[in-house]
């Protein structure tokens, strides 16, 4: 049976967290930079070991005020050492609640640059190479995050995403443009399963972009979360496909 793995970012105030975990079976709990704190992120960890999902860190730049989405330019030691912080941070809640640290996956612009950026890539890589080496990357599919994750030997999951639309680069379209967000279901629930069983996805520009489907993200915070999550668990389950964690 063919297996997909569906990925959700957490802990960041949205208030549904726990309805998404009857679908999704990975969590990514912000780590206290662009939202969230300890208790909410062992109160996420509780709920995710509660329903079996895989708990992941969900390491952002230090950006409450914009919720992580606005660039910075930081050095690398400055990322290794930020995004570090988040890691230990979310691994001591898994460990204070006899859980599992399974994977990490960065947040926002964090995320964005480092599929552009290889040194970016390679600084968060090293980061998650340090402190645990069995911890599963989480990065854009065909992104550097990928490539320099697995040039430091780490298992990697090449993401692809349900709710956003795709630049003919195959990277997402900016949230700036008025086109980045999917609203309707039905275009969310094609588009994934177009990824995960043809290996492309429709560009904007309508051009079909090759694509690794190996986890799936929903957005938690957006508009449609939960109704995406359902109807994609739904018709994920009819087309045969088993959603399970990627484990490391």
């Amino acid at each position: 049976m063919r297996t997909i793995d569906l990925n959700c970012d957490m802990g960041e105030g949205c208030g549904n967290d726990a309805v998404l975990l009857e679908y999704v079976s990975s969590a990514n709990i912000a780590c206290g930079f662009h939202a969230g704190d300890k208790d909410t992120m062992r109160r996420t960890a509780e709920l995710a070991l509660a329903k079996g999902a895989a708990i992941g860190a969900h390491p952002s730049f230090p950006d409450r005020e914009n919720f992580g989405r606005t660039n910075m330019n930081l050095s690398a030691d400055e990322v290794v050492d930020i995004v570090s912080e988040q890691i230990t941070a979310t691994k001591s809640v898994c460990q204070e609640l006899g859980a599992i640290l399974n994977h990490v996956k960065p947040h926002g612009a964090l995320y964005n640059m480092a599929a552009k950026d290889a040194s970016l890539a390679e600084a968060i890589a090293r980061a998650v190479k340090n402190l645990d080496a069995d911890l599963i990357v989480y990065g854009l599919s065909s992104s550097h995050l990928i490539t320099e994750a697995q040039k430091l030997g780490l298992k990697t999951a090449s993401e692809v995403f349900a709710d956003r639309t795709y630049t003919a680069e195959g990277t997402l379209t900016p949230r700036s443009q008025a086109n980045a967000l999917i609203k309707d279901a039905d275009e969310s629930i094609n588009q994934v399963v177009q990824m995960i069983n043809k290996g492309v996805v429709t560009a904007t520009n309508g051009d079909d972009v090759a694509i690794n489907a190996e986890t799936v993200c929903i957005h938690g915070d957006g508009p449609h979360a939960v109704e995406f999550a359902r109807a994609i668990r739904t018709r994920l389950e009819q087309e045969g496909i088993k959603v399970c964690p990627t484990q490391r």
